[in-house]
């Protein structure tokens, strides 16, 4: 026997949304979603605000990068998780590879010779490895001649460090004073090799 819903209450858009991201085995655009609902992408984006909103508390959340978003559960959840599915943590990355992960973070995207003149050293095998953990992927090509690869992170990023969205990043108030000191030390020696090319008095 069949159950009829004909005359059951329809679906809000944010229901219908929550719906569509359940069933979803990968991220989806924004516009598949509206496409899906049969509505204006802008009215998905309040459906997701929403959303967003609704799972503060709750275990599961909204996860965004760009145009594709996601449902994933809780970072807090994770030894839960784990448990329950009798998974073990995986290797913790080394130094290296954190430090590169956070240039391509902040920075990308980005080639790696950029992340190299940044490091100081070589990043092939850091960055191969990254992309390996599924941490770091293609994401382009630079518009110059050799067309180097432009490197950026990847949901999968976003999952192990427990972000919503690439906005909840730390902001680089080091990088900053850092920079500040590059641009002084750079005045600095400008100001000197002025000074040297003038001739001394007679």
């Amino acid at each position: 026997m069949t159950t009829d819903h004909s005359d059951s209450e329809p679906l809000t858009l944010v229901a219908i949304v929550e719906s569509l991201l359940f069933v979803a085995d990968a991220p989806v655009p924004v516009s598949q979603l509206a496409g899906a609902a049969e509505c204006d992408a802008r009215d998905v984006e309040a459906a997701l605000k929403s959303l967003a909103e609704d799972y503060a508390n709750r275990g599961v959340r909204l996860q965004r990068k760009g145009n594709l978003v996601q449902l994933v559960s809780a970072p807090q959840s994770a030894p839960y998780i784990e448990r329950f599915l009798g998974l073990s943590l995986s290797g913790k990355l080394s130094a290296a590879a954190l430090e590169t992960l956070a240039i391509v973070a902040y920075k990308q995207p980005i080639t790696r010779p950029q992340i190299e003149a940044i490091r100081g050293v070589s990043s092939d095998g850091v960055l191969r490895t990254l992309m390996s953990k599924g941490l770091v992927e293609e994401v382009g090509r630079l518009e110059t001649v050799g067309h180097p690869v432009l490197f950026g992170t990847t949901f999968e990023f976003l999952q192990y460090f427990g972000l919503d969205s690439l906005d909840e990043l730390p902001s680089l108030e080091i990088d900053e004073r850092v920079r500040a000191a590059e641009t002084e030390t750079e005045t600095e020696s400008s100001a000197d090799q002025t000074s040297d090319a003038v001739p001394p008095p007679e």
